[in-house]
């Protein structure tokens, strides 16, 4: 990245990175570099550049196959599934063409089930994610690791050595270290950037498919975003806000817009794209390397898991560190796992935080954008 490019083009820059990687996924295949594609923030990222390939999120974030979607799938599904599903079904999702394997978690029902489907146009594997985060669970989480590598030393004809799985598991804990310094600048008060400048980098950058590369890019903004700051503050104080729930972005970016357009900073996001997938390293000094990696993505915190202990410590750390003014609990429809978890979040932010809480519910359309705006508001003015 050139320097003397300016932090409004950067972040122009990370937001369109998810559609720039629909012409670099292409340039993959044509260069015979396996591409593997995910759901979830569970895979072990490592695994896939120990053997040469790049990874790719499939979760679609747009309603416009969701009416070809419900012509298979129920109409109060959840709208991720019936867009992810879409998208695959219809050809219109390129990261889907090319993917050479696609990769499943099990971490809610519905997903479960589009995976046997999706199976029909793609070859898919399915990693077995325990319910529970006790012993029995992560012994079931690092035999369903190990089995993963054996799957892509199969499909792709590859070895997955200890030296190569050392290396890549370097370079993510660097990716992790930098993007979580980025995110760090936002525990000043007031804050050096907008927190929908910080989603465009988080969500943009896991679309590059150059993970060294995206390192340096993060330290680059990083430091410019420092140094502006200790220059000349131009963002005053704002009520600080934590984004929590269900994986946002595309559609449900409308949320990180209506909170900022209405005088708040979304000053962090524990969601998927967030702090739960940067805030864990893999612990680098272990002999046993499926022991290590198994055990970081095994305590990441999802409500799929009961009791779901990680998110709750995750989230009171945040709201802690950040001086979080009021928590944003956006829950797609139909998202039962992360809608009955709600009443606990809201009990542990309210009652035990002392902290302002409220709940949104919403979906893939821009129906909704009046009533996000009228209820955001009224939260905001409250603070």
């Amino acid at each position: 990245m050139e320097i003397k490019k300016e932090l409004p083009e950067v972040f122009k820059e990370f937001a369109e990175a998810r559609q720039n990687a629909f012409l670099a996924a292409k340039e993959l295949k044509e260069k015979d570099i396996p591409l593997i594609g995910i759901f979830c923030t569970y895979f072990p990222m490592e695994l896939a550049m120990a053997m040469g390939a790049a990874v790719v999120g499939l979760c679609a974030t747009s309603d416009e196959t969701i009416p070809e979607a419900e012509k298979d799938l129920p109409g109060n599904l959840c709208p991720l599934v019936k867009s992810s599903y879409g998208f695959a079904k219809t050809d219109k999702c390129p990261f889907f063409y090319f993917s050479d394997l696609v990769v499943g978690e099990t971490t809610c029902d519905a997903k479960k089930k589009m995976y046997e489907l999706l199976g029909e146009f793609k070859p898919v594997h399915v990693m077995q994610l325990p319910n529970t985060q006790d012993e029995d669970g992560y012994k079931l989480w690092k035999k369903e690791v190990i089995k993963a590598k054996k799957v892509l030393e199969e499909k792709f004809g590859v070895e997955i050595s200890d030296e190569k799985l050392r290396k890549a598991i370097k370079i993510r804990n660097e990716e992790r270290k930098a993007v979580r310094a980025l995110f760090e600048l936002m525990k000043n008060d007031p804050v050096p950037m907008m927190g929908y400048d910080l989603f465009k980098i988080a969500y943009g950058s896991t679309f590059k498919f150059d993970v060294e590369k995206v390192i340096e890019e993060i330290k680059f903004i990083t430091e410019k975003v420092k140094k502006e700051y200790a220059e000349e503050q131009k963002i005053p104080h704002k009520p600080r806000i934590l984004i929590t729930g269900c994986p946002i972005g595309g559609a449900t970016e409308k949320v990180i817009k209506v909170i900022e357009e209405n005088g708040a900073v979304v000053v962090g996001y524990e969601n998927c794209v967030g702090f739960k997938q940067y805030d864990r390293l893999i612990d680098e000094e272990k002999d046993d390397l499926y022991d290590a990696i198994a055990e970081r993505y095994f305590k990441i915190g999802c409500s799929v898991m009961s009791p779901d202990k990680y998110r709750y410590e995750l989230l009171y750390r945040i709201m802690d560190e950040y001086k979080v003014d009021g928590v944003v609990e956006v829950i797609l429809q139909a998202c039962h796992t992360y809608n009955v978890e709600s009443f606990g979040i809201k009990r542990v932010v309210s009652e035990t935080k002392k902290t302002p809480y409220i709940a949104v519910e919403t979906d893939y359309s821009q129906s909704d954008i009046g009533q996000l705006s009228t209820r955001l508001t009224a939260f905001i003015e409250m603070l």
